[in-house]
């Protein structure tokens, strides 16, 4: 029986990957075409991060571990979410690191780094606390879709990840260019937030490396006392 799925997972994958062609995509169910829109997209948007960026995010990264600085997370919505998955995987590794919005929150000095994420850049609330910390001198890094934002022109180190925000004007531009479709399946800021995680967890598996760190160490850390 294992067997008789085996095969039909197989066949499946390679109905998926003909399926890929547009011409053909159109007689999908809505799941299956929104899910190859939205993993084609996060494939496709690795052509459009540059790679100084993510060096200079690693770079800052690694430094404030070894000063033993801290790291504030900060983002609204579900970029909010996906910062609370990069902020506890920071402290698997070992990090002093702290969400804004918790209850339990350090101050931040000079040379603490703060990773601030908005597709837009737009946020106010973000742009707001970004601002905030800029002011006593941490190291403001901004995940988001533009660098002519107001989020990004107050950072210090800009990292672009694609994605369509939930502003659906010149956004759209985007999610059209790399996937070369005119209007995604997936709505409002879902492209930025998957690319933001995926990105997010490439930068983890990248310091795991730079910091010598292996999953027993990482295991260590993880909680265990949970709900």
């Amino acid at each position: 029986m294992k067997s008789f799925y085996t095969c039909i997972s197989v066949v499946f994958l390679s109905l998926v990957q003909q399926l890929s062609n547009p011409e053909l995509a159109e007689y999908l169910p809505t799941f299956y075409r929104a899910y190859l829109q939205i993993s084609n997209f996060i494939l496709n948007s690795l052509a459009a991060i540059k790679r100084s960026q993510v060096e200079a995010f690693i770079n800052v990264l690694v430094k404030a571990y070894e000063e033993k600085k801290k790291v504030l997370v900060i983002g609204a919505g579900r970029s909010g979410l996906v910062g609370r998955a990069f902020a506890m995987r920071l402290k698997h590794l070992g990090y002093d690191v702290y969400v804004l919005g918790d209850t339990i929150v350090s101050p931040v000095h000079k040379g603490d780094v703060v990773v601030a994420i908005s597709g837009s850049g737009r946020t106010a609330l973000i742009v707001t606390a970004a601002e905030a910390a800029k002011s006593v001198g941490a190291i403001i890094v901004a995940i988001t879709t533009y660098v002519d934002s107001p989020l990004a022109k107050l950072a210090d180190i800009v990292v672009e990840v694609p994605g369509r925000t939930k502003l659906s004007t010149v956004e759209d531009y985007f999610a059209r260019q790399i996937l070369g479709i005119h209007e995604p399946l997936a709505p409002l800021g879902t492209l930025f937030e998957d690319c933001a995680m995926v990105f997010l967890d490439a930068v983890i598996a990248e310091l795991m490396h730079k910091l010598g760190k292996d999953e027993e160490e990482l295991r260590k850390m993880h909680a265990n006392i949970e709900i």
